[in-house]
């Protein structure tokens, strides 16, 4: 292939939402749905997952980090990840993407698609590759909170059940 189009599942909603929004928007794009599992997710984050597959007829692909979050926390001498040094982010699930990608995209351009909101004021993936194009439909179409909570809703998939006692996806320890 010389063209990859990927989408970047976290088990949150705003991938969730852009899932279905691509499906619908652009059927006609050879989507690729991945999920760069750390080992230690919320079991909710599995299970919405599973839902995601089911009710939009697609496949995940499942990739995991070479080392568990155990060894790294024994090489930092058990210094946790903080909001300052997010160590995990990048060694469980940052590089294990990279490595996945090098093995299996290799002379291709990849496309890689990300759920950031027009209403957020944050950076997505950007990778040094040239041949790594990062894609924010919502941010170019303009898309806010209240917009993925709709798509979430009329589609019947709503909120993963970690939403009742958190506001994000991400590993059973994360802060």
């Amino acid at each position: 292939m010389t063209e990859r189009h990927l989408l970047g599942l976290s088990g949150g909603k705003d991938s969730a939402a852009l899932a279905v929004y691509m499906k619908e928007k652009y059927p006609y794009l050879p989507m690729e749905y991945v999920f760069i599992d750390s080992g230690y997710e919320l079991p909710e984050t599995y299970t919405f997952l599973t839902r995601l597959e089911a009710i939009l007829g697609i496949n995940i692909i499942r990739i995991k980090p070479k080392r568990s979050f155990d060894y790294w926390l024994k090489i930092f001498n058990g210094v946790l990840p903080s909001p300052n040094n997010r160590w995990c982010t990048k060694l469980l699930k940052i590089h294990p993407y990279q490595k996945w990608l090098n093995d299996n995209c290799k002379g291709s351009t990849i496309y890689n698609y990300a759920g950031l909101r027009s209403d957020e004021d944050r950076d997505g993936f950007q990778s040094k590759s040239k041949k790594v194009v990062s894609v924010f439909p919502f941010v170019n179409d303009g898309l806010v909170l209240k917009d993925i909570l709709n798509i979430l809703d009329v589609t019947g998939i709503g909120l993963p059940k970690y939403y009742s006692w958190r506001n994000r996806s991400g590993c059973y320890f994360c802060f």
